[in-house]
């Protein structure tokens, strides 16, 4: 192929590339956006624009952008010695590292790590894990996870069919249902207003053990939870919720597992939300996304002391523990994990995160004015924006206005990425953000909106 026939990258990604969550009514037309640049909270496309990224790539570039430490430490890591089988007795120097400061901030006795390529793999990988532990235990019927409706947990088959967003799941095929059941999603704008927030709490507690008897304590293995529903909304529980689920957790010999795939690595302002920020110890704690800053893939499944114990006895004479990934433990990828870290620590970004998260927060209360703005929520740098046809009613627009969408578009025309889910806008920047990019990020919503519920 020559170049002077060589398609452009916009050619090439619309006839060649599937896309997660591509919508084929538009796509062929519409093709994709191309990103060719990205530096600090700014990222560039083919056409030259300039975008602020209010979502930092997806929940994940935590420390920015084009950082220099990231790319030394990534091509120094490549010149030293880039992969090498991590099957059996056999291990690198940054996945050993990683893992022991993963020991020390972790949360309680989660000192021991699997590591997969992401924060699907990562649930999948606990699923696995629980299972073989109470296989190991002699308890062959204990096997049942039980979610939350609106849980995002991944795309992967087991992790697909542990998310709680159902709408992913049309026309695909079902796994697992025998074993993952789901509950309510804890969310506190679809609760009935006479409720109060503790009532709500007891409400979605004992729809939860009612679930366990339904299913049966013998049978019932563990509940898996994001600290923050992240996909599903940014939906935050009411307060005490966590720990009561833990504690019925622990009555009935389930394992508590924190999906921490966004939460976790500062977005909340905490190395890991769980106990610093909602006081529970998780059994189990998944992660990924910001634990690389996005610069290379990576997930963590932790697990504690007391399932380790466990696991590690051999099955029989010669049994192996049979479960692992070509990637396991990549050196480049735990190289950019303890980089990211580093520069996290230098910079003291989980106090800007704090200090930054409360002013978001704080400052995107002022959208509750606007005609079609039903609720504003979040949680440190997390924030959702739900976009209603009637305040009172909480009634959704017509499907047709593509209210989300024409927001997402009129943003990206001011500067600024945000990401449209329906009708409810989500904001998570990078930690590094500002004070002057945060009002930045709400005024732009705020004309956006108005501009929007204008037109309608």
């Amino acid at each position: 192929m020559t170049l002077a026939n060589t398609p452009s990258a916009w050619e090439m990604d619309r006839d060649h590339v599937l896309h997660p969550y591509t919508d084929f009514s538009s796509f062929k037309g519409e093709g994709s956006q191309v990103i060719t640049g990205a530096e600090g909270m700014y990222v560039t496309d083919s056409n030259g624009g300039r975008f602020l990224d209010g979502i930092a790539g997806l929940w994940c570039v935590n420390v920015g952008h084009g950082r220099q430490e990231m790319a030394d430490a990534i091509s120094k890591q490549v010149m030293q010695m880039q992969y090498y089988n991590p099957f059996g007795h056999s291990t690198n120097e940054p996945a050993a590292e990683l893992g022991h400061w993963l020991a020390q901030h972790a949360p309680g006795s989660l000192n021991h790590v699997y590591y997969t390529c992401g924060g699907s793999t990562a649930n999948d990988a606990a699923v696995r894990l629980v299972h073989y532990y109470n296989t190991m235990r002699g308890l062959h019927r204990k096997k049942m996870i039980i979610s939350r409706n609106d849980a995002y947990h991944g795309a992967t088959y087991v992790a697909a069919e542990l998310t709680g967003i159902h709408a992913t799941k049309n026309s695909f095929d079902r796994i697992g249902q025998e074993f993952i059941h789901h509950i309510s999603a804890a969310n506190m704008y679809a609760k009935p207003e006479e409720m109060t927030e503790a009532a709500y709490c007891d409400f979605l507690v004992a729809e939860f053990e009612n679930r366990i008897q339904q299913l049966g304590p013998d049978n019932c293995a563990a509940f898996i939870a994001e600290p923050v529903m992240g996909a599903g909304g940014v939906l935050v529980a009411p307060k005490g919720y966590h720990r009561r689920m833990w504690e019925v957790c622990k009555k009935h010999d389930m394992l508590y597992i924190a999906d921490e795939v966004v939460t976790a690595f500062g977005r909340l302002g905490a190395w890991f939300a769980s106990e610093e920020v909602f006081d529970y110890q998780p059994d189990i704690l998944v992660s990924a996304k910001g634990i690389t800053s996005g610069y290379i893939p990576l997930g963590v499944t932790l697990i504690s002391d007391e399932i380790y114990e466990v696991i590690s006895k051999p099955q029989s004479e010669g049994g192996v523990f049979s479960m692992g990934l070509t990637y396991f433990g990549h050196p480049v990828a735990c190289r950019a994990a303890l980089t990211s870290i580093g520069i996290m620590e230098k910079e003291g970004l989980l106090a800007n995160a704090r200090t930054t998260g409360d002013q978001l927060q704080s400052s995107a209360k002022r959208l509750m004015d606007l005609p079609i703005v039903g609720d504003v929520r979040g949680h440190g740098l997390m924030m959702a924006v739900d976009l209603v046809g009637d305040k009172a009613a909480k009634s959704p627009l017509p499907m047709s206005a593509k209210a989300g969408e024409t927001v997402f578009r009129k943003c990206a025309e001011r500067g600024l990425i945000v990401r449209p889910v329906g009708d409810r806008i989500v904001l998570s920047p990078p930690l590094i953000i500002n004070p002057t990019q945060v009002e930045t990020i709400v005024s732009t919503l705020q004309d956006a909106i108005s501009e929007t519920a204008a037109a309608l």
